[in-house]
């Protein structure tokens, strides 16, 4: 559970989200990230350490960059919970579906 807090505390943030939405689309070095959010090295590094600790993204070494990418493993834990919560909500409609369903045949109907 702990790692899902991470994951979350991670995501709260909308300028991390920016970066995983931009890192969607394949990798990313600082450099890049901080032109495309307009803010310092020293921000975009501390979002992207956040990042990293949850396990959402992970920087390689190419020459001189550290490209940045998805790690879609470090979803998976917050994906099965959401999954999980559907097929329980899914269960919930479905039995009430059911129920309006006995409610509208028990109904009198109004004499006329």
């Amino acid at each position: 559970m702990d790692l899902m807090n991470q994951t979350f505390a991670a995501l709260a943030d909308p300028t991390r989200r920016g970066i995983i939405a931009r890192l969607a689309e394949g990798e990313a070095t600082v450099s890049e990230l901080v032109d495309r959010f307009d803010l310092t090295q020293p921000t975009i590094s501390s979002h992207i350490r956040v990042l990293e600790t949850a396990g959402l993204i992970s920087r390689s070494r190419k020459g001189q960059t550290r490209p940045c990418k998805l790690e879609p493993d470090g979803f998976k834990a917050v994906n099965g919970w959401l999954e999980h919560l559907q097929a329980v909500w899914e269960t919930n409609f479905a039995r009430l579906d059911d129920l309006l369903e006995e409610l509208k045949v028990q109904k009198p109907k109004k004499e006329r």
